[in-house]
């Protein structure tokens, strides 16, 4: 008696794993298309919400201080910088961004910090 409840211990164990196995991938199918890169292009608010948040991540740039304004794809950076350092850095951040086609810096201005 003790023979067959381990065999069907075993099997029942087998077949909930067989199940927990198929039931969990089915959920990252699901979750992988939803993360899947689109075809189509960034709109201008994603662009711009996103050019702004990796500026003001990172560290080389006056994030805080540039203004972000996206048109069909172009970025239009604007307000100050404390070096042209800063400006080229803004321009790259922005330019690595999906759906941009082109950065215009021509109103981002490099104005050095008071007291340096």
């Amino acid at each position: 008696m003790r023979k067959s409840t381990t065999i069907l211990a075993a099997a029942l164990a087998a077949i909930f794993a067989s199940g927990v196995a198929v039931a969990n991938e089915e959920k990252p199918a699901k979750k992988a298309a939803a993360e899947a890169p689109s075809s189509q292009p960034a709109d201008d608010t994603w662009i711009t919400t996103k050019v702004k948040s990796s500026l003001l991540a990172d560290t080389a740039v006056a994030g805080t201080k540039i203004d972000v304004d996206t048109v069909n794809g172009v970025v239009y950076l604007t307000g100050t910088a404390t070096t042209q350092a800063q400006v080229d850095a803004a321009k790259k951040v922005a330019a690595g961004i999906q759906g941009v086609s082109k950065v215009d810096t021509s109103k981002l201005k490099v104005t050095p910090a008071a007291g340096g």
